[in-house]
């Protein structure tokens, strides 16, 4: 069956009645429904491989690639639509009279609708143990080609790349006479160049990634998870993406029981918070306030870990982000209802905690169904004025074994169990950093200050405890030995900090003066 938009007859931009379509896809999701609905409407269905099989087996009659170009497939698949009367087909600009006479010479057909999707590069190059062959045999060619070629040519042919769009595109089409709008066009053709440069993105970067760390050129793909209720502020307008390839995100696999829709600063302090309770194996809760840990502390049970946690800064946990690594009990859902809570997070609720829980409308209850973890190797990526800042992250465990006791009196092991605690926390505060611990549980926290000192005065200043017997860890060096004697008159007897000031040995002495233990890291913790 010819197609009445003939090389004879010009046609005007968007007035193209839909008369043939290639239909070539790896999803197969709905596709034969598409087709047939296609069909229905007299359009002429020419197909390739394996989406000629499925249509075939439906019982449509499909027009083979081969026959349209007069070319087989070969190659095992590698070239089948690589061939100029497919593409002076998709590309004939038809109210142009110079491309018309010249299809016309050729004996070019137009085709005037392609429905493309891609070989699942994505998926393949996840897999687990997927060697370098097989990912590069899932490089589809000839489909980013063709829908590039069809994007392009929007004015005179349809690109539709998604299966969540053939129902619209079909009403369309039926609702029409056969013919779809350009408004429709344009906005299938921004979809299918989003989509081939998602695609082309991946592609690069897995390459990039078996050669070198910091490549010369960053690639990176993002696709929306959700629009946000406003942003920082209640006039910023804003909206939540995942990374395309990543092995997770901050909110994959997270399930809200209740209460509003999730925030921007919600999701800054919900990451914080899930990267605290993950740093640790025994029951943990981290309470987060504007990006920073107001109190964190572990425990024999989810109950005692809040309520040590909550002890450290009571005031600031109002309002708090509230992350857990264990489930829910109704006795700590309990505790947690005499408190404002903006977000809870865990990884899983009784029923009895639920119904305790949802008695307050606005609190915001979700269920961390995620099994997976971040890949260690991820570079952290900062936006800053039109560029990124991209580093290693600041993953690593700090153990025991490789830091140094530089006094002459040596950490008790509950000491060293207080230092090793206070540390790893100490990485998830802003600089300047100090934290104060004491039985694995925050006393006081001082961050964000521009002075060191400062850090430990409010440090001090913010514990409701007695600090006899504490713990201090700072996140850089003391350069000055007045830090150390504020937390050394409060009644801190072990000091960790990273060591490398030039008065390293003025600190140590004050140290040893007041028969302080003091432990050098060799690294710091800093975080902007």
């Amino acid at each position: 069956m010819a197609s009445e938009t003939t090389p004879a007859a010009s046609t005007a931009p968007g007035a193209v009645r839909v008369q043939r379509a290639l239909l070539s896809v790896s999803d197969k999701r709905g596709i034969v429904d598409f087709a047939r609905g296609l069909a229905e409407l007299g359009v002429e269905l020419v197909s390739t491989g394996g989406t000629a099989g499925a249509l075939t087996e439906a019982g449509l009659e499909v027009r083979a690639i081969d026959d349209f170009t007069g070319f087989p497939e070969i190659m095992d698949g590698r070239v089948k639509t690589l061939h100029p009367k497919l593409y002076a087909g998709l590309l004939a600009v038809r109210d142009n009279p110079a491309h018309l006479q010249q299809a016309e010479e050729q004996s070019i057909e137009f085709v005037d609708l392609v429905c493309v999707n891609l070989y699942p590069f994505e998926r393949t190059a996840a897999k687990r143990g997927a060697t370098d062959g097989e990912v590069i045999e899932n490089i589809d060619i000839g489909g980013p080609t063709m829908i590039r070629a069809a994007a392009k040519n929007h004015p005179f042919a349809a690109v539709v790349v998604k299966p969540e769009s053939y129902d619209a595109v079909l009403e369309e089409l039926r609702d029409s006479g056969g013919t779809l709008s350009m408004t429709t066009r344009r906005s299938l053709a921004a979809e299918a160049f989003a989509y081939t440069a998602r695609y082309d993105t991946a592609i690069a970067r897995w390459f990039a990634e078996q050669q070198e760390d910091f490549p010369p050129l960053l690639i990176r793909a993002f696709e929306k998870v959700v629009d946000l209720p406003y942003g920082e502020n209640p006039h910023q307008r804003a909206a939540y993406y995942q990374q395309i390839g990543a092995r997770m995100h901050v909110l994959s696999q997270v399930k809200q029981h209740h209460g509003k829709q999730i925030s921007f600063n919600n999701i800054l302090d919900l990451d914080s918070a899930r990267a605290i309770v993950r740093d640790f194996e025994v029951p943990a809760c981290a309470i987060v306030k504007h990006n920073n840990p107001c109190g964190v502390a572990l425990g024999s049970s989810p109950i005692e870990a809040y309520q040590r946690a909550f002890a450290c800064d009571p005031l600031s946990a109002y309002g708090g982000v509230i992350a857990f690594n264990r489930r829910i009990d109704r006795a700590t859902a309990e505790k947690l209802s005499e408190q404002f809570i903006e977000v809870l997070f865990a990884p899983g609720f009784d029923d009895g905690a639920l119904e305790v829980l949802t008695r307050k409308p606005n609190v915001r209850l979700l269920e961390d169904l995620e099994r997976r973890h971040p890949m260690l190797g991820e570079p952290e990526v900062r936006q800053v004025t039109g560029g990124l800042l991209v580093q290693d992250r600041d993953g690593f465990r700090d153990e025991r074994e490789g830091m140094e006791v530089v006094t002459q009196r040596r950490p008790t092991d509950e000491e060293w169990s207080d230092l090793l605690f206070a540390w790893r926390i100490c990485g998830h505060v802003k600089s300047n950093a100090i934290v104060l611990a004491k039985d694995v549980a925050t006393l006081g926290i001082g961050a964000g200050q521009m002075s060191r000192v400062d850090s430990v005065r409010l440090a001090v200043e913010k514990a409701r405890s007695d600090l006899a017997g504490c713990a201090m860890a700072s996140d850089a060096f003391f350069p000055f030995s007045d830090g150390p004697a504020l937390a050394i008159e409060a009644g801190c007897t072990a000091i960790v900090q990273p060591g490398g000031s030039v008065r390293d040995d003025e600190v140590v002495a004050a140290a040893d003066e007041a028969g302080v233990a003091m432990v050098f890291t060799k690294r710091r913790h800093f975080r902007h």
